[in-house]
């Protein structure tokens, strides 16, 4: 009988002790995902002793930049739009999904003209991007000229807004 109860006991102790790891390793989780950016690595115990702790990696969250601007009359990539790039292209190999890339122009200029030059700024994204390993049969090239403008006034600030290439 004694012996029932010692085992029934350690059955019970065994159990409480799984579903403390359990909400312990629940509670991290959301912990890191909360201060991704602030921690690169965090510690996940078994509730018994820190010898136990196993190191899991916690990798930083990183926005990629979808919009990319150009200078006016321009189709030329600047270092800044180089470098969102190249972290898109890294983003880009490691799956199939096909992208369409958007050109668009400010309202400056002649419809014909504001169509070829979204069209030349979309291909030098895509040129770029096939430098970089992502296949030409992934990339879709679409000019809008200035049909759909992100900027509406006719300040410089807002034809700066709408000279750029959107990464679909």
């Amino acid at each position: 009988m004694m012996i029932k109860k010692y085992i029934s006991l350690l059955f019970l102790m065994a159990l409480l002790s799984a579903c403390a790891t359990t909400e312990q390793q629940d509670a991290s989780a959301a912990d890191n995902a909360a201060n991704a950016s602030s921690s690169t690595s965090t510690a996940v115990s078994s509730g018994v002793d820190s010898a136990s702790a196993v190191e899991i990696p916690v990798e930083p969250v990183v926005q990629l930049e979808n919009v990319f601007y150009f200078d006016y009359d321009q189709a030329s990539l600047g270092s800044d739009v180089r470098a969102s790039l190249d972290a898109q292209a890294a983003a880009l190999r490691n799956n199939s999904d096909v992208i369409v890339l958007e050109g668009h122009a400010d309202e400056r200029g002649s419809r014909e003209y504001n169509l070829a030059l979204g069209e030349r700024r979309a291909k030098a994204v895509a040129d770029y991007l096939a430098i970089q390993g992502i296949s030409r049969a992934r990339i879709e090239v679409v000019s809008f000229g200035e049909e759909r403008p992100v900027a509406l006034r006719s300040t410089s600030e807002d034809y700066a807004m709408n000279r750029r290439v959107e990464l679909k």
